[in-house]
């Protein structure tokens, strides 16, 4: 398994949690970072920390050439056309925020329709719900299946001609099923409008191509893929970016400044106001660099195997909702509920066996008002995970409905 080459690298998996064996299963929250990250992060700091694009001095053209240079990796990860299309953020979040305010306030209107997704993560549903009540849009939602699973049907019958944006999830973060992006960007295009894709759950797990899904805009943040947190990306395509008014003012993204008015950078700049994380930007290289050297078809292979196993372990124990309750997809993230023991006590009984679990809603509430549950535990498996965690995390499931009073 990858996991007895890999789970080394990982100081804090050698750590016990509530004097138990550390069991992270909450990858889909965020993931843990591999010394090469870590050692990228201290290595700026101690090296070549200064402010980029500012200075003329020896020490601040290596900031600058580690910011320019992350920029270049990541465009590649992506398959983007150009560096250029590779903006800097905090995280997902702010780069959604930036697509709708800076992309939907100066492009909607009354009478345009937003599709989306309605087991978005709050992250790419409240922002558009905002734009919509200041321009007078309106936000029509797509809805999935029985099986979690949004169909062509669906998709026609809801992006139609007054359709301008779309805005879905590449990989539910509840679901853990991979929607229809392609298709979805093809059906929003074909009537004028942008397709906006949230990669933050398929980021580590799978390769995004933004070019082969068509995404206009398309967003992740790095803690999800073994880098430090406080860095995030939006990829744009360059004409759109070049169109769009800044989304943040001050310095760095400026061309000129006057006391009558002031001209504004080309992209990225232009989106990049005041100064960057280029220590998590160097952590966030490596972390790429870690998973491109293992593959994502092992990395897929891997995760769906301890997916399948915990899955087949959960229905073998019985009294254990699993959503979707239809769908016979293997995946690396598992949202279940254990009948009769709240989430949130069972969370903290399986804690105590070291196991890290999630649970709440998840950022996606209105997905819940769909299952008709307030809401549910979810364990997510990465690289670093292997057998024995699935049995000790399916140990702990027992034992919170044993300790709970519940019967199968």
């Amino acid at each position: 398994m990858l996991s007895q080459y890999y789970k080394k690298d990982f100081k804090i998996l050698n750590k016990t949690e509530n004097d138990m064996r550390l069991v992270y299963l909450d990858n889909a929250a965020t993931t843990q970072k591999p010394d090469v990250v870590l050692d990228a992060v201290s290595r700026y700091y101690t090296k070549d920390n200064a402010n980029p694009h500012r200075g003329v001095y020896e020490l601040a053209m290596r900031a600058t050439d580690v910011h320019e240079k992350a920029r270049s990796v990541i465009a590649a990860f992506l398959n983007a056309e150009r560096d250029e299309e590779i903006i800097f953020t905090r995280n997902a979040t702010e780069a959604l925020n930036l697509a709708a305010y800076s992309y939907g306030l100066a492009n909607l209107k009354k009478g345009d329709e937003i599709a989306v997704a309605v087991s978005e993560h709050h992250s790419n549903l409240v922002p558009w719900q905002r734009v919509a009540e200041i321009t007078g849009a309106e936000v029509v939602y797509l809805y999935p299946d029985e099986h979690g699973e949004y169909s062509e049907a669906e998709l026609r019958s809801k992006i139609g001609k007054s359709t301008k944006i779309l805005a879905m999830a590449h990989v539910s973060n509840v679901l853990g099923i991979e929607n229809p992006v392609k298709l979805a960007s093809r059906l929003v295009h074909q009537n004028g409008g942008i397709a906006v894709i949230d990669c933050a759950q398929s980021i580590a797990h799978m390769k995004v191509d933004v070019r082969d899904i068509d995404a206009d805009f398309a967003a992740f943040s790095g803690h999800k893929i073994y880098a430090p947190m406080g860095i995030g990306v939006l990829y744009g395509k360059y004409a759109l970016l070049d169109s769009m008014p800044p989304f943040l003012s001050g310095g760095d993204m400026i061309s000129h400044v006057h006391e009558s008015g002031t001209s504004y950078a080309k992209p990225p700049r232009k989106f990049e106001a005041g100064t960057c994380n280029l220590g998590a930007e160097a952590g966030l290289v490596e972390a790429i660099r870690y998973v491109e050297a293992i593959g994502f078809d092992k990395i897929r292979e891997h995760e769906t195997a301890l997916g399948e196993l915990a899955v087949k372990g959960l229905n073998d124990l019985g009294g254990i909702d699993i959503y979707p309750s239809v769908s016979g997809k293997a995946r690396n993230l598992i949202s279940f509920n254990i009948r009769g023991v709240h989430p949130h006590d069972a969370a903290t009984i399986m804690d105590s066996y070291g196991v890290c679990v999630r649970a709440g809603h998840h950022c996606a509430e209105p997905l819940m008002e769909r299952l008709g549950i307030g809401s549910c535990l979810r364990a997510s498996f990465a690289i670093y995970n292997d057998d024995e965690d699935v049995d000790v995390f399916l140990h702990s499931v027992e034992q919170s409905r044993r300790v709970m009073g519940i019967g199968s």
